[in-house]
């Protein structure tokens, strides 16, 4: 599989403004008007938070490879994507291909760790997950308020095979979360989570994209989020289920807390059905603070 990928920090052509439908919400030209100098090179530091946890590792330290950038799997296997940034003021890409064979199971742990400061940061993941495969993509990222940072993952499922992914986030300056993934045969199945807890000035946007091009697909997809202080929250969710995908089972959930008055959370789900006998459903709800059941819990010396 070969993805072409929205960003490219050497051109700063590529950069979409609020004028772009899909980035209307995270307005990269805003804050980025020109392409960032190179980061140079950066030290690995600490062997990351799903250490312990063992398995395979692919490593990048301000997008520049410490080792290999491909993996394939087979049989049952743990890998840990590490993106390291630290980086001032600069800008870095990095890229990784991982694939999954045919009755693989992979637990893929990816970390996007930041340090430093006011960094520029693109980080991609091509995944294929091959017939009666079955991945786990647990994404944790932390990086500093005033970063940017865009990541981006193509995702190809094959027959029976079974992708689940939950991402786990607490903003950047602007942040952009975004994965695209394809029921590229009958039967496979899909679980896309994720969880954004934003405080400060931060920014999210998880957006998705799931295509359904084969019948008797299934997916679902559940994410939650806080934003308090000035925090803003983005979500963008997309089902689409071309012609022939008949037996396609989707459903599209999110539920968001706005904590503060100048918090804010924006929320676009959307289904596209061209196919008949299919069972699809999308859910969105963000609302504010009880504030009697905030009193009745600051009384208890709940904070």
């Amino acid at each position: 599989m070969s993805a072409a990928f929205a960003i490219d920090l050497t051109d700063a052509e590529t950069f979409p403004s609020r004028r772009t439908e899909a980035w209307k919400y995270s307005d990269l030209k805003r804050w980025l008007r020109a392409a960032p100098e190179p980061s140079g090179t950066a030290e690995v530091g600490p062997p990351g938070p799903f250490y312990d946890l063992g398995g395979e590792a692919i490593v990048f330290a301000n997008g520049r490879a410490v080792g290999v950038t491909d993996f394939i799997a087979s049989g049952e296997q743990t890998l840990r994507l590490r993106y390291i940034s630290d980086a001032v003021g600069t800008g870095h890409t990095a890229g990784a291909r991982v694939s999954a064979r045919a009755g693989a199971k992979l637990l893929l742990l990816e970390t996007h760790e930041g340090a430093g400061s006011a960094y520029v940061a693109h980080n991609t993941l091509e995944l294929d997950v091959a017939a009666g495969a079955e991945v786990t993509r647990v994404v944790l990222v932390e990086e500093p308020e005033d970063a940017i940072s865009i990541a981006e993952a193509h995702v190809k499922v094959e027959a029976g095979g079974v992708y689940r992914q939950t991402i786990i986030t607490t903003g950047a300056k602007l942040q952009r979360i975004e994965t695209r993934i394809t029921h590229f045969a009958q039967g496979a199945h899909v679980q896309a989570d994720g969880l954004y807890l934003l405080n400060g000035s931060r920014h999210t946007d998880l957006t998705s994209v799931v295509r359904h091009v084969e019948h008797d697909g299934a997916t679902s997809q559940l994410i939650k989020g806080v934003a308090r202080d000035t925090g803003r929250g983005v979500f963008q969710g997309k089902i689409v289920v071309e012609r022939g995908a008949d037996g396609t089972d989707a459903r599209m959930g999110h539920h968001a807390l706005i904590a503060s008055e100048r918090a804010e959370i924006d929320a676009k789900p959307e289904l596209i059905i061209y196919a008949d006998d299919v069972q699809c459903a999308h859910g969105n709800t963000v609302g504010t603070l009880d504030e009697s059941a905030l009193f009745y819990m600051q009384q208890r010396g709940i904070p």
